[in-house]
């Protein structure tokens, strides 16, 4: 690897870390306040008395891989919903761009835009151009009680159902 291919690696790394503290089960969850794709604001802390909250984070509507994690969750819904959890999808894209993937796929959960990039800093999940594929799994009392930094679309929402069942 060429000196540009070392100097391009370490500012990769830098950036997609920056300023993230590292989050590790037992942490309390980051606050955040998104616009969610059917015209609200989700706040955090407002959800969190509800019911565990599933934050996924994704790098891009519409593409195979967010498609098949997204179908996953959708296919699985009743579900989440008996295990009593709250799905949040999250990624760069805009609300409009997150309209347009709920209806083609008919996704039964809100998206969440984090356009300036900030939940994902929060988080570890940011990245250049886009949203580093990640899930978090929120207890009642806003802590971490899951974190997965490597995570495999077709197998997502199995994993996460298995984790949820285990909270119960």
């Amino acid at each position: 690897m060429g000196k540009i291919g070392i100097v391009l690696g370490v500012v990769l790394m830098v950036f997609s870390k920056a300023g993230a503290a590292e989050l590790k089960v037992g942490s309390l969850a980051p606050e955040f306040t998104a616009p969610a794709s059917d015209g609200s604001q989700v706040h955090l802390e407002e959800w969190l008395n509800r019911a565990p909250i599933v934050l996924y984070f994704y790098p891009k509507d519409d593409t195979p891989g967010c498609t098949k994690e997204a179908c996953g969750l959708r296919d699985d819904f009743a579900a989440f919903r008996t295990l009593k959890a709250t799905v949040f999808g999250i990624s760069f894209d805009s609300i409009e761009s997150h309209r347009k993937f709920i209806e083609k796929y008919r996704l039964p959960f809100l998206l969440l835009s984090d356009t300036d990039k900030s939940i994902a800093k929060a988080y570890g999940a940011g990245g250049l151009l886009f949203a580093s594929r990640q899930s978090f799994i929120i207890d009642k009392a806003g802590r971490l009680v899951y974190i997965n930094r490597s995570v495999t679309p077709a197998t997502h929402s199995a994993e996460l159902q298995a984790v949820l069942s285990q909270l119960k």
